[in-house]
């Protein structure tokens, strides 16, 4: 399949910003690494701002895709909860890319960058739908706990370290262990 060159910069874009974060990233390097040459770059981008943003909205568009066919397929509650986590895990392995990025931008030593905002934009509406989600059932399903929303970030914050991490299987063990995460923190036994 032939795939476009705006994907495939927001491809290398993904990469490269993971790797280097947004201040040192090169649009010499994306473009390099899409297979093209800067000028081409700029005529589907403007400027590196824009590729960031386009890059981050992209990757957050997809997860926020994938959560919502979980948690509005059809089942019981508590198989949509784990699939809503089996899929955020999933979501992550393909994207190793955006886990980096992620924490690139929540560590930024330098003070916030571009992407702290943007993702802003994007993150927080993805916690608020799942914490939404979650409590829309009544208590008689949800275990007695911390509020929602620092179960959901537990998991969340848990899951996009160990795809970030270069020694995940060392640390985490070979499995994400999501579901099993969701059952934890939310299920009444």
């Amino acid at each position: 399949m032939l795939v476009s060159t705006p994907q495939r910069v927001l491809e290398a874009a993904e990469s490269v910003f993971a790797e280097q974060g947004y201040g040192p990233a090169k649009l010499a390097d994306i473009a390099a690494r899409a297979g093209i040459r800067r000028p081409s770059l700029l005529y589907h981008f403007k400027s590196k701002e824009e590729l960031y943003q386009a890059t981050v909205q992209r990757a957050f568009s997809d997860l926020g895709e994938a959560l919502q066919t979980a948690m509005l397929a059809s089942g019981s509650f508590e198989e949509r909860l784990l699939e809503t986590a089996q899929r955020y895990a999933q979501f992550l392995a393909e994207h190793e890319h955006i886990a980096r990025l992620v924490l690139r931008e929540l560590l930024d030593s330098n003070g916030p960058g571009p992407g702290t905002d943007i993702l802003m934009t994007q993150v927080s509406p993805l916690v608020d739908a799942v914490e939404a989600f979650v409590g829309s059932v009544g208590d008689d399903v949800i275990a007695e706990g911390p509020p929602i929303r620092a179960r959901v970030m537990c998991i969340a914050s848990t899951l996009i370290m160990r795809a970030a991490a270069q020694v995940r299987d060392a640390l985490w063990g070979p499995q994400h262990h999501a579901r099993l995460l969701a059952r934890a923190l939310f299920l009444r036994s």
